[in-house]
């Protein structure tokens, strides 16, 4: 017979979701109203305040996706892109090359730009993208690759997409809250986010905002968006502002009440002191990791403090060494993807689970694990190392 689920207590250092805050469990199980209501509409207009903080922006269309960062990403698509069309695409990733995907089916055309996985986008070769294809219309770039630990000049690339009169796509899923996004500084003209990483937040939710220069394409699109649900159009009705909404779709309402939650906590602490805690704690795992022997595979000009791609040393093998740190530690880190499968582990820092605590116990559950699997690593010394920097 099937029975209630009860999770196991995991400690989330992986690329996400991660750690959720104890805060915003509690907020999920507060009573559910519905969203038309009118204490709900005033919660509505919270979260879109809270979220133009966490952006950096004044734009109006700023608002929570009802789904993951997926469809997040998507919504930016599918409003301003229409067939024919020419993007540029860069991709040091996994993730630019999901961009390219939504590119091309909105019967688009995509112009990549790539970039050696582990590396920053190179300013220099999107400049040459354009001069070479000067009808691109549109630039997507991944700020925060969370496949690869790298972010890319955000500012330098949205600069290239005004300057060569084309909007800018940019994915900071990974970023919001754990590094500077400042949308508004940027010019950036939508920029999609998500909820399980930095913010602290259960998954399923995606942040986006879309600046006037993207307001304006979305107003004046010649065909309908391919998606009826992340049609913006549409879905400005709902979030627009003032009392009467026109209702679209029945809202995750309790899983909003978590983001609230969440973004509060995020403004409590400010955004630099969050920023600063993440680079702290990173700086104190990567003292423990290359204590211990292990190299990071990013370079420290562009390496991200909440995403930490780590080198698998000799003798250890990748899925065996995080299997037992599930079972014997309830830790989770992460696998490496594509051309990095089985070289290396991706140790998340994110939003809650960045704390020196956690930096410890993983130092320590790697230290033991990789000690009896046999791998050449030194011992004793990581945890020390980690706690100089506190």
């Amino acid at each position: 017979m099937i029975r209630s689920f009860y999770p196991p207590q995991r400690t989330l250092m992986g690329p996400g979701p991660s750690d959720v805050s104890p805060r915003v469990l509690a907020a999920l199980s507060r009573p559910t109203i519905g969203h038309l209501d009118p204490q709900f509409i005033v919660l509505m207009d919270e979260i879109k305040s809270l979220l133009q903080y966490a952006f950096q922006t004044e734009n109006e269309l700023t608002l929570p996706i009802s789904a993951p960062g997926s469809a997040g990403m998507e919504s930016c698509f599918v409003n301003l892109l229409e067939p024919g069309e020419t993007v540029i695409v860069c991709q040091n990733g996994v993730f630019g090359g999901r961009m390219k995907e939504n590119v091309e089916r909105c019967g688009a055309r995509a112009v990549m730009v790539e970039d050696e996985w582990g590396t920053a986008v190179d300013v220099d070769k999107v400049a040459a993208a354009f001069k070479a294809n000067p009808q691109a219309s549109v630039l997507a770039f991944v700020h925060a690759e969370t496949s690869t630990g790298v972010v890319s000049d955000a500012s330098a690339l949205c600069q290239l997409a005004r300057d060569n009169n084309a909007l800018s796509i940019v994915d900071t899923v990974t970023s919001v809250g754990g590094i500077e996004v400042n949308v508004d500084a940027w010019a950036a003209d939508a920029v999609y986010s998500g909820t399980q990483k930095c913010l602290s937040c259960i998954p399923g939710i995606s942040p986006v905002t879309f600046g006037p220069r993207a307001v304006a394409r979305i107003n004046d699109r010649q065909h309908k968006a391919q998606s009826w649900f992340l049609d913006m159009q549409l879905v400005m009705a709902y979030w627009g502002g003032g009392s009467k909404r026109a209702y679209h779709h029945t809202a995750p309402v309790n899983d909003l009440y978590a983001l609230h939650e969440s973004l509060l906590m995020l403004q409590e602490e400010g955004l630099e002191n969050a920023w600063q805690r993440h680079e702290l704690h990173h700086q104190a795992l990567v003292a423990g990791l290359e204590a211990m022997g292990l190299s990071m595979l990013v370079d420290r000009a562009y390496r991200l403090p909440q995403l930490n791609l780590v080198s698998i040393p000799e003798g250890a093998d990748d899925a065996s060494v995080r299997q037992a740190l599930l079972a014997d530690f309830n830790l989770e880190i992460g696998a490496g993807l594509g051309a990095l499968a089985g070289k290396a582990w991706r140790i998340g820092l994110m939003g809650y689970a960045c704390n020196q605590q956690n930096v410890i116990l993983c130092l320590t559950a790697l230290e033991s694990v990789l000690s009896c699997c046999g791998a050449k690593i030194n011992t004793g010394v990581a945890v020390t190392a980690a706690k100089s920097l506190y």
